[in-house]
């Protein structure tokens, strides 16, 4: 399984996971990605900033997700609970995983990716925020060891949960 940036050209390959995703959650009733977000100017936007990042298994894309350093002004303010770490973090945004390769642990192979680029960069924390009715995902965080922190509010008043993992920095003898 390859890990990489994103390259423009991946873009027909993401977008129908991005509208399997956009329809599995629009049959359950989540009001989150049902708006046409997000769309092939975002992932491209994504891409132009260095920020895309795929798992691609013999010249398939499989998954695909945002790793940022850049801070969330929408993390600034959080409610009912507190972050577990005020130092500079990685963000996850726009997880998605092929419908029909959901069961490969896909999704914890991008968020263990994700703990590899933020000790790379010395980093110690990393964050991510999903809908209240996302299930699967909150499932896969707690999974993976990330602890809710509490709720933060979109730009446009949308309600998420506040997830965080801090890494674990091995003593060195």
């Amino acid at each position: 399984m390859e890990f990489r940036k994103t390259r423009k050209d991946d873009l027909p390959e993401i977008m129908p996971m991005i509208h399997e995703a956009q329809q599995k959650f629009r049959a359950q009733g989540i009001s989150q990605w049902v708006d046409g977000y997000p769309d092939a100017e975002t992932i491209s936007s994504d891409v132009d900033k260095g920020e895309s990042y795929v798992l691609a298994d013999e010249k398939e894309i499989v998954a695909s997700t945002v790793i940022s350093s850049r801070q969330e002004v929408t993390y600034r303010t959080i409610h009912e609970g507190e972050w577990l770490s005020d130092a500079d973090y990685l963000v996850v945004h726009r997880l998605v995983v092929k419908e029909d390769r959901k069961n490969e642990r896909l999704a914890s192979l991008l968020l263990q990716k994700t703990e590899e680029i933020a000790e790379d960069l010395s980093i110690m924390s990393i964050k991510i925020d999903t809908h209240e009715e996302n299930l699967p995902m909150q499932n896969l965080l707690k999974k993976n060891s990330y602890e809710y922190c509490g709720v933060i509010y979109l730009e446009d008043g949308s309600k998420r949960l506040a997830y965080e993992k801090k890494r674990k920095v091995e003593a060195s003898v």
